[in-house]
């Protein structure tokens, strides 16, 4: 028996827990009159809020020791170190391509259909705290205390230092008498830590889904439907176009074997919103399921969960065609040039947790002249796109892992080719 196998019938489940969540909590939502008030803030509260945030806490609990004991564990691993500048360099190279195809499919179709602003107020925006800058990215990759970086969630900095103790962990192997091998050990252990949370997604997913129902009920576009609509439908043609197209040029792999395999990620990542709650199962089903070797997926996997925005980059660029148009702002071609660059540069410093794009946006916004206040709008429709441009993301990763995982030979075709 597999000890590490997923809980079966998850898709369904987790499927069956999300309708439930939206249909139990509409009723009380939209009861709310023939309902005492009390009442229905408890529910809100301590069943929908609660156990969804309870789910969340349970997945980023093991994030940071997974993204570390997998990085240690695969990095101290390799027997040729040349292979890591390799897989680094084509990782990141390949990321920051598709985050750039993304936001420039945003606003070639923003442009071709002629994405129109709204007559609505502008709700005040204020900005979160944080230095979302060049300077203070850079910064939160060499972070100055070891043990600050894994309390704050800083994933840039844990990447950082697992690569490094990876590093030096695979030049003193023999000193150390296999300490790498108890790496591997832990890994093992929070990867089954991971299946253990997932057992519940069910029952957390409802949870997620009642939440958002009660707080906004099932009438979350109003006034911005055009915008809601032509960003789901960039998403859904970055997801299964872009992604398609890679990886059938770059490694030869059947796009429908990958997009049926990865389901059951896509679905974590659109209850979650976060690229970062989602890697404990995006790490599982690469490395099982899709056939990319760990000494591939523990690297790609972690760093696509902190540069991999290609569903951010989207908003970012329909967002800001948007709120140019409501303010009556004609953008020039330079301006279009200058988002583009924006969307790419600053995907590597936005945080893989949910709305952690509108940080971006608003030095986006800034950059070409238009008021911050405006983000207020997007926010207004945020919450149900986050989980949809979530999806595209952990794809994305997925995508990646695979075609740098077949060009450097880590990568077995039995395994991709398989049933699930």
């Amino acid at each position: 028996m597999n000890t590490l196998s997923a809980p079966k019938n998850l898709t369904r489940n987790v499927l069956i827990g999300m309708g439930l969540g939206i249909l139990i909590a509409s009723i009380f939502y939209y009861s709310q009159n023939a309902l005492s008030q009390s009442l229905s803030l408890g529910i809100e509260k301590y069943v929908f809020n609660l156990g969804g945030q309870i789910f969340k806490n349970l997945l980023m609990l093991v994030v940071v020791p997974l993204v570390f004991f997998s990085l240690v564990s695969g990095i101290s691993s390799l027997s040729n170190m040349v292979k890591l500048g390799s897989i680094a360099t084509k990782t990141i190279g390949l990321y920051l391509l598709t985050t750039g195809i993304a936001v420039s499919l945003a606003l070639f179709f923003g442009w071709f259909l002629d994405l129109s602003g709204t007559d609505g107020a502008i709700a005040p925006y204020a900005p979160p705290l944080g230095d979302s800058s060049l300077y203070g990215t850079v910064l939160r990759i060499f972070p100055n205390n070891m043990f600050g970086a894994f309390i704050e969630n800083n994933m840039l900095g844990i990447v950082f230092i697992s690569i490094l103790f990876g590093l030096a962990l695979n030049l003193t192997d023999d000193l150390t008498n296999g300490l790498s091998k108890n790496f591997e050990r832990f890994n093992i252990v929070f990867l089954k830590v991971v299946l253990l949370i997932m057992s519940f997604a069910p029952i957390g997913v409802f949870c997620l889904m009642g939440s958002y129902v009660m707080d906004k009920g099932l009438d979350i576009f109003g006034d911005l439907a055009e915008y809601v609509v032509l960003l789901i439908f960039v998403l859904f043609f970055h997801l299964f176009f872009t992604y398609s197209l890679i990886l059938k040029l770059f490694a030869n792999l059947n796009p429908l074997t990958f997009y049926k395999k990865m389901r059951n990620v896509a679905l974590f990542a659109f209850s979650t919103s976060s690229s970062a709650a989602t890697i404990p199962v995006t790490l599982k089903t690469v490395t099982d399921d899709l056939g990319v070797k760990k000494d591939v997926s523990s690297f790609v996997v972690p760093v696509g969960a902190t540069i991999n925005m290609d569903g951010t980059a989207i908003m970012q660029g329909l967002a800001t065609m948007f709120i140019a148009s409501t303010v009556g702002v004609d953008l020039t071609l330079i301006q279009y040039g200058q988002i583009v660059l924006l969307a790419i540069v600053t995907s590597i410093g936005t945080a893989a947790v949910p709305s952690a794009g509108t940080v971006t946006l608003a030095l986006i916004l800034g950059s070409v002249g238009l008021p911050l206040d405006a983000i207020g709008l997007i926010l207004a429709v945020d919450r149900i796109l986050d989980m949809i441009r979530t999806s595209v993301n952990v794809c994305g990763d997925a995508a990646v892992s695979c075609i740098v995982a077949k060009s450097e030979g880590e990568f077995d075709q039995e395994v991709f080719d398989s049933r699930i």
